[in-house]
């Protein structure tokens, strides 16, 4: 199994209450407000990918347009929504370049409610976790965060950056 670091307890409530009463978590840090920072590993004119604040396991990205849009379905045409797909995947290869991966977790996830800004969830899963802790158990935040820090976090992103650049 995979060494990741350990996990702490993660406050769903104050969350909640972030994302749905604050700015756009997405248009924030790409506008560069500091108390919206994270670890960028991929970045063009039109896209950006960043390693999660809250991450459930090791090398978790968010990939997001710049351009504030709100459903993939409605809001991309389709020679847009397979450029931002290619980022997508060329983002999940060098995840799994970097890290032991069993399987890449990719999901759209958010609402009108909070997190409206569309993003993809690429969430690497180690090999050697059981099946129980695999799938939705391994990316709710409900069971708990991983204890990393920044320079730790800013190490991940460096090593993802360097297979999408090298």
């Amino acid at each position: 199994m995979t060494n990741q670091p350990g996990k702490a307890p993660f406050d769903v409530e104050q969350y909640a209450r972030r994302v749905s009463g604050g700015p756009c978590f997405v248009c924030a840090f790409v506008a560069g407000e500091p108390d919206y920072h994270h670890h960028v590993v991929y970045e063009n004119d039109d896209t950006v990918a960043f390693l999660a604040r809250y991450p459930t396991l090791l090398g978790y990205c968010l990939v997001a347009p710049k351009r504030h849009l709100e459903s993939w379905v409605h809001d991309m045409e389709s020679p847009e929504f397979l450029r931002f797909q290619g980022v997508v995947h060329r983002v999940a290869r060098a995840i799994a370049a970097t890290l032991p991966t069993e399987r890449m977790y990719s999901m759209s996830l958010g609402s009108q409610q909070g997190n409206a800004h569309l993003h993809w969830h690429l969430a690497p899963l180690p090999p050697g976790i059981p099946y129980d802790r695999q799938q939705f158990h391994a990316v709710m935040a409900e069971n708990g965060v991983l204890e990393v820090d920044d320079d730790s976090q800013e190490a991940v992103a460096r090593d993802i950056r360097g297979r999408l650049h090298g």
